[in-house]
C-alpha cells in the first residue's frame, strides 16, 4: 500500500515540475516573489475609499486609470520585446514599475492620482508580453502549457500570501505597502537580469515570409480568428476582473473591512493553488475550444452566486466558483497564443492578447463602479452571468480554428532544424 502511492506521487510530482530548465525557475521565483508583495493593485479601491475618503465612482476612475495605461502598455511592451529581447524590456519594465508604484504612494489630488496610476498602468503592463514571450523563449513547445500553468500557479500563490497579508495596513499604514511592492518588484528585476538567459532579439524572418505576411502589428490584426480571439477574452475578463473592482465595493457597502476582503479574496489564490495542478491534467483531456467556453461560463455563474446573499460565506462561495473557471481559461488561453504566434512576433501576438486584459482593466472597475453606483450590486452580477455566457458560445468556434492552427505549427516546429525559417503566416480566418 505505501509503495504503489509514493511511486504514483513521485512520478506525478516529476510530470508538473521536472524537466524544466533552471531559466524559467528563476522566472517562476521572481513571479513568485513580486506577486506575495503586490498589495497596490488589489487594495487601490479601498485605499481611495478609505483612507482618502473618496467616492466609489471615482475609486473606479482611478483603477481605470491603470487600465488605460495598460491598454497603451500591451502592445508597446511587446513590440519592443520583439525589438530589443524579451529579457532587457522586462527588466526595464520592472525596474519603472517600481518607481511608479512607490510616487503613487505620495499622489493626492485628484489629476495626480489618476495620472499616477496611468504610469503604473504603462510600466507594470509593459512587462507582461515580454514576461510570456520569455517564458516560450526558454521553454520548449511540448512544455509550454505546463509551464504557463505553473507560472499561473506562481501568481495565485503570491496573491494568496498578498491577500492575507493584508491587514498589514492596520500596523503599518498604506505607503509602507507601496514601497514594498516597489522594492520586490525591484528585486525581481535584478533575478531576471542576473539569472535568466535571453535572446538579444527574436528572429526575424525570411524575406518571402516578410513578403506575403507584411510587418509589425499589420500582420497579427489581419488574423481575424486571432482578433476575434481577443475580443471574447476582453467579454471574459471584464467579469473576471470585478474581483478587483465590483467585488472589494460591494463588499465594503456590505460592511466588510479591508482585512475580511483580504481573508476572502484569499480564496482565490488558495484553490488555485489546491486543484490547478491536477485540474490542468484533467483539462489536457479535452479541446481547447471546450476548454475555454466551459470555463468562461463557470467565471459568470460564480458571480452570479452573489445573488444569493451577501454573507461572507456566499462571497466565499462565488470566489470559488469563479476560481475554477479562471484555472481553465488562463493558462490555456495563454499557451494557446504562445503555440499559434510565428516566432518573431511572439511579442507582438502577446501584446495584442494583453488589450484583453488591459481592455477589461479600463471597462470593469468602470462598470463595477458606475452600476454599483447607479443600481445597485444585483444588476452588475446578472450582467456578468449573461456576458459569460455570450463569450462562452464564441469561443467553441474561435477555439476549434485555433487549435487546429496550433497544432499545424507544433508539427511544423517539430519537423524542422532549430535554425530553419519561421512557420507560413497566418490565415486571415
Amino acid at each position: 500500500m505505501g509503495i504503489r502511492p509514493l511511486t504514483k506521487a513521485r512520478a506525478s510530482f516529476a510530470a508538473t515540475f521536472g524537466g524544466l530548465p533552471s531559466g524559467f525557475w528563476w522566472l517562476w521565483t521572481a513571479q513568485l516573489i513580486n506577486r506575495a508583495c503586490g498589495f497596490v493593485m488589489p487594495l487601490l479601491a479601498f485605499y481611495i475609499t478609505e483612507e482618502l475618503d473618496r467616492s466609489a465612482a471615482f475609486a473606479g476612475t482611478v483603477v481605470a486609470g491603470i487600465g488605460v495605461g495598460s491598454l497603451v502598455a500591451g502592445p508597446f511592451g511587446g513590440a519592443l520585446g520583439d525589438r530589443f529581447g524579451h529579457k532587457p524590456t522586462l527588466v526595464a519594465a520592472l525596474a519603472a514599475t517600481a518607481a511608479s508604484m512607490i510616487a503613487l504612494a505620495y499622489a493626492r489630488s485628484p489629476w495626480a492620482l489618476i495620472v499616477g496610476a496611468f504610469v503604473v498602468g504603462v510600466t507594470n503592463n509593459a512587462t507582461r508580453p515580454a514576461h510570456n514571450a520569455l517564458i516560450a523563449d526558454v521553454i520548449p513547445g511540448k512544455d509550454q502549457v505546463r509551464a504557463y500553468s505553473l507560472n499561473f500557479w506562481a501568481i495565485n500563490v503570491g496573491y494568496s500570501i498578498a491577500m492575507l497579508s493584508v491587514g498589514l495596513v492596520s500596523l503599518t499604514g498604506y505607503t509602507a505597502l507601496f514601497w514594498l511592492n516597489g522594492a520586490t518588484t525591484l528585486i525581481g528585476a535584478v533575478m531576471i537580469a542576473t539569472r535568466v538567459p535571453g535572446r538579444a532579439r527574436a528572429a526575424e524572418p525570411t524575406e518571402a515570409e516578410e513578403a506575403a505576411a507584411g510587418g509589425g502589428f499589420r500582420t497579427v490584426l489581419r488574423d481575424r480568428s486571432f482578433v476575434a480571439f481577443v475580443a471574447a477574452q476582453f467579454l471574459v475578463l471584464t467579469i473576471l476582473l470585478q474581483s478587483e473592482s465590483g467585488l472589494p465595493i460591494a463588499m465594503g457597502q456590505d460592511g466588510f473591512s479591508p482585512s475580511t476582503y483580504g481573508q476572502v479574496a484569499a480564496l482565490n489564490g488558495i484553490v488555485i493553488v489546491a486543484v490547478q495542478l491536477p485540474l490542468t491534467r484533467l483539462y489536457k483531456r479535452f479541446p481547447e475550444s471546450w476548454v475555454l467556453a466551459g470555463s468562461s461560463a463557470t467565471v459568470g455563474i460564480g458571480y452570479a452566486v452573489l445573488l444569493l446573499g451577501d454573507s461572507a460565506w456566499i462571497y466565499g462561495a462565488s470566489i470559488v466558483v469563479w476560481t475554477l473557471g479562471e484555472i481553465g481559461n488562463t493558462p490555456t488561453s495563454f499557451a494557446l497564443v504562445a503555440r499559434i504566434s510565428p516566432d518573431h512576433l511572439r511579442g507582438r501576438y502577446q501584446g495584442l492578447y494583453q488589450v484583453a486584459w488591459t481592455g477589461s482593466a479600463v471597462v470593469a472597475p468602470l462598470v463595477g463602479g458606475w452600476v454599483i453606483h447607479t443600481w445597485g450590486a444585483g444588476p452588475l452580477w446578472i450582467g456578468c452571468l449573461a456576458v459569460a455566457l455570450v463569450a462562452a458560445g464564441a469561443q467553441l468556434g474561435i477555439g476549434r480554428r485555433l487549435t487546429r492552427r496550433a497544432e499545424a505549427r507544433d508539427k511544423d516546429r517539430d519537423q524542422q532544424p532549430e535554425t530553419a525559417a519561421p512557420a507560413a503566416a497566418p490565415d486571415a480566418g
